[in-house]
């Protein structure tokens, strides 16, 4: 078994390449194709019609013995969340190079990503049939932008036409002995005494791919299948096959999640240990839940089938866990879920159209966004509005046209605004007794704010004896501040602060003679809810925030004469080059732009550098508002900012 993930920019052609390898392995007669709509892969009404990958998609195909899951993913920026859950299932990679257009911005986001988890990769330039295919320069790119330890396993001819062709070595080229000996000493040593062998050398690029240490290139053309017989018995001989004991304890990662035709969750799940029975009870999650699995399906021979169990290796299309999320474990953890990319950093509201109703849009942005756990939704109940978090204006293009499409709900949206932060200027407290006007709650809490290194979110400590009351109350309290700095003195998530407990109080249980507790005598979990608020945006207020609005770190190929006519667009937007050098007729430029600009400067781009600029950008860090007016989000919650009107709100008395 070998889980195959298919990576690329967006239109290097990976949705190709899928329909060839499944060609090639006898799963389907006729190849598809992005233009006609009829790909395996892309199922969805919008991939056909947009010809770009949205959802990962699995199909399987038989290589020798092997079965190959292999996994579709999206090339566009703005659905990198898409490829981020699929990285941690994976035992190797196809990375797709364009043979015309070469490394382009996603590739290097990609590969980044790949060497740092890891991640054994084979290269695989494509579109050598086209007009512009290159091979030297390419790999002279690769080099350069991606890493130098490639290992090219051929020679591509007659390219630029239908009789392209890709020729593999005997065995890798001489060339490639600087790369490999660099990573393995005994090659080196042989190497150092003329005593280098095929087999050795061999051997060495199997064990250095498998380590992603070096990654073996190939030339081809998926819509005449070139190089694709080199590249299968690349992915056969080099890539690692899936381990995992499957007589151990359970352990699976879920990396899609999907809704079948009766609206029950599917859950998409790569097996690492252990084996799963439909009827079998199992954990899931973080939160201590259980579900029973009521059916199981496996990925063979290029569609799922049926069975009654999966072992470990596989990937399965589990149902019965109604309550399951990307990026749950079932059964014991395989290891922490992590992010591998920068969460959204745009946000826009969702504006129903004439005649939808609220509440049948607020469900399906629910399940869009349970498909999709990078993207936050974040509900208005006074204004009855929904905000979704975004990466890009393609993904809310993607947002309306399935909500159009599949659930009927016709949308437009506000403008896309940048998702900013809060963080504290400087220390502050404050302090709630208990029983004493004009707080109308049966606890006292006292809270001090003060600022924390950035990048280390939100910490809660006590400066109060654990024991001077239930445990139930300071856990009350942590959870409500966590909550509560959801929505800073400006409305943004407040972050890099840690939160100290300085007094705390309450009423014991307390009842009348013979008769039960009394409710209006003795504290209660809910009395620390209401309070904390209260307490905590006093202490906010105190202290003072500054609001940051997130940059991305930009970095812009172009011809070094458009230099004069990018510089003065640059300052426009905000824009700040940071380091400028030319590289033969083209001038690089990197710096930092805010995040609400990186879309107006794609769009500029082209028509500033004749067509021939690019522009490689990611989130780096949230900086200061500097300039204009301080953005202000509308709050969502009751608003403890307001004394008077959250008391309304959450005790309906008016309070002093």
């Amino acid at each position: 078994m070998l889980n195959l993930g298919i990576l690329a920019h967006v239109d290097a052609g990976k949705t190709s390449l899928t329909e060839r390898l499944l060609h090639s392995a006898g799963v389907i007669d006729e190849i598809g194709r992005v233009d006609d709509g009829n790909t395996r892969t892309d199922t969805l009404a919008l991939e056909r019609q947009r010809g770009i990958t949205i959802k990962s998609a699995v199909v399987s195909f038989p290589l020798d013995g092997v079965t190959v899951n292999l996994i579709d993913t999206p090339g566009h920026p703005d659905f990198i969340a898409e490829v981020e859950r699929v990285l941690g299932v994976l035992d190797g990679v196809v990375l797709v190079i364009s043979a015309v257009e070469g490394v382009q911005a996603q590739t290097r986001v990609l590969m980044r990503t790949l060497q740092r988890l890891r991640i054994p990769t084979l290269l695989f330039v494509n579109k050598i049939d086209r007009s512009g295919a290159r091979h030297e320069a390419v790999l002279r790119e690769i080099s350069a932008r991606l890493t130098p330890a490639i290992v090219p396993m051929g020679t591509a001819t007659g390219l630029g036409t239908r009789a392209a062709r890709f020729t593999p070595g005997p065995a890798p080229a001489a060339a490639a002995l600087d790369v490999l000996a660099g990573h393995d000493d005994a090659l080196l040593a042989a190497y150092v005494e003329n005593t280098v062998t095929d087999e050795l050398l061999h051997g060495s690029l199997v064990a250095r791919t498998r380590e992603a240490l070096v990654h073996p290139v190939y030339f081809g053309s998926a819509a005449t299948g070139a190089g694709v017989e080199a590249l299968l018995s690349g992915i056969e001989t080099l890539l690692p096959v899936a381990d995992g004991d499957a007589d151990g304890p359970v352990s699976a990662t879920v990396f899609k999640v999907d809704r079948g035709p009766a609206g029950e969750k599917v859950a998409y799940a790569r097996m690492f240990s252990g084996t799963l029975r439909t009827r079998d009870r199992v954990p899931f999650g973080t939160d201590g839940a259980e579900g029973r699995i009521t059916g199981i399906s496996v990925f063979g021979h290029g569609t799922d089938i049926r069975e009654d169990s999966v072992a470990a290796g596989r990937i399965a299309r589990l149902t019965g866990l109604g309550d399951i999320r990307i990026g749950d474990a079932i059964g014991e953890p395989h290891k922490a879920y992590e992010h591998f990319f920068a969460p959204p950093t745009l946000e826009t509201v969702v504006v129903p159209g004439p005649g939808v109703n609220r509440g049948a849009l607020h469900l399906a942005l629910t399940q869009l966004a349970e498909q999709d756990p990078l993207i936050g939704l974040r509900r208005d109940e006074l204004r009855q509005e929904t905000s979704v978090s975004l990466y890009g204006e393609v993904q809310k293009e993607v947002i309306q046209a399935t909500l159009a499409g599949e659930y009927g709900l016709d949308v437009t949206f506000r403008e896309t605004t940048p998702l900013c932060v809060e963080r504290p200027r400087g220390a502050g407290q404050a302090v709630e007794f208990n029983k004493k006007d004009p707080n109308p709650f049966l606890a006292t809490v006292g809270l001090r704010v003060e600022p924390a290194p950035v990048g280390s979110g939100v910490g809660f400590r006590l400066e109060v004896e654990l024991g001077s009351m239930p445990y139930a109350f300071f856990k009350a309290v942590e959870d409500t501040v966590r909550e509560t700095l959801e929505q800073g003195l400006y409305g943004w998530r407040v972050t890099d602060c840690v939160v100290t407990m300085t007094h705390s109080g309450y009423s014991p249980r307390q009842s009348h003679a013979h008769q039960g507790f009394d409710k209006s005598m003795s504290s209660t979990g809910a009395d620390f809810r209401g309070v904390t608020p209260l307490v905590l945006v006093e202490a906010l207020r105190r202290a003072g925030t500054r609001v940051h609005e997130p940059m991305h770190r930009f970095r812009i190929e172009a011809p070094a004469d458009t230099l004069g006519a990018l510089l003065p667009v640059l300052a426009q937007l905000a824009a700040v080059p940071e380091a400028t050098r030319n590289r033969d007729a083209l001038c690089v430029l990197e710096g930092t732009v805010p995040a609400a600009r990186v879309h107006a400067l794609g769009q500029r781009l082209p028509g500033l550098t004749r067509g021939e600029g690019e522009l490689e950008s990611s989130f780096s860090h949230y900086a200061p508002v500097v300039h204009g007016t301080i953005p202000e989000r509308p709050r969502t919650d009751h608003n403890p900012l307001n004394r008077k009107e959250y008391l309304l709100n959450v005790t309906r008395r008016v309070g002093g």
